[in-house]
């Protein structure tokens, strides 16, 4: 096909482009080439990363793709496992594209099926599974000439979290904080700037990999969560508002050890590229 559509949207401003693929034979592997293209903010689109929208039987990445699967990659073109505030923009998508009703449906990616339902005030709640806590101890993260104790949480991709006194601290995100030891992270992390607003109320920053600072992560907010709950010694389940540069969204952490991770998406733009205008 010469040309192909695409969807603009976000999640609190953490925005990608969607690219409708339902049997997967627009795309066929997507190109890290074309990826970097459309999420280029001066030559293409502009976005945090790309969503492709394949029905769950027509893809071939994970052995349960779900009712669709979205195959998530980040602005520089490298595969990421799994984003909440993608997901929510994803099931906006099939939502208003008519590919789905109201009923809450099953989301395939890298990180496993996750089940999305849609709420009467427009949000979407998304249910990520349980964060596990790598047996890795000592994680220190370094920005702007300072280091951080953090935390390791995997939410299935990694992130490392950790406690400042001012968000201004870390200085410019753009950049990859570093971390010891550095095989804590040997495929790379997501490294998340915290502080306290009140009891169950964090504000945040982020660096995602491959992607610089971001305006809202939402696995991130998942992972704040789970460092402030266990910082505060919360019982489960507690309930926090994460403030993120772009909004805020509300994190809960289940009796059964699940986080329901609850925002919301906008979808803002439409249209058709040519492919002869990739010039790639």
């Amino acid at each position: 096909m010469s040309t192909f559509s695409w969807v603009k949207g976000h999640g609190t401003e953490n925005d990608f482009v969607i690219l409708p693929d339902p049997d997967g034979s627009v795309h066929g592997e997507l190109d890290t080439a074309v990826v970097r293209f459309l999420c280029d903010r001066h030559a293409g689109l502009g976005a945090d990363g790309v969503l492709r929208v394949i029905q769950g039987g027509k893809q071939s990445y994970v052995e349960d793709g779900g009712d669709w699967f979205m195959d998530y990659r980040n602005a520089d073109g490298s595969i990421a496992e799994m984003c909440g505030n993608g997901v929510r923009v994803f099931v906006k998508y099939l939502a208003e594209a008519g590919l789905i009703d109201g009923k809450p449906v099953r989301v395939g990616t890298r990180a496993g099926v996750k089940e999305v339902a849609q709420n009467d005030d427009g949000t979407l709640t998304v249910d990520m599974g349980a964060p596990k806590l790598p047996a890795a101890a000592g994680v220190v993260v370094e920005a702007n000439g300072h280091q951080w104790p953090a935390l390791h949480v995997d939410m299935g991709n990694p992130h490392a979290v950790a406690f400042v006194d001012s968000l201004a601290e870390p200085g410019n995100l753009c950049d990859q904080p570093t971390w010891t030891p550095t095989e804590a992270f040997p495929q790379g992390v997501n490294v998340e700037f915290v502080v306290r607003r009140d009891a169950h109320d964090v504000q945040m920053r982020v660096h995602e990999r491959g992607a610089g600072e971001t305006r809202s992560c939402g696995t991130g907010t998942c992972a704040v969560t789970v460092a402030a709950a266990r910082q505060a010694r919360d019982e489960l389940p507690v309930t926090y508002r994460v403030g993120v540069p772009g909004g805020e969204v509300t994190v809960t952490w289940r009796a059964d050890n699940h986080l329901e991770l609850t925002g919301p998406a906008v979808l803002h733009a439409r249209g058709e590229f040519d492919r002869a205008w990739l010039g790639i």
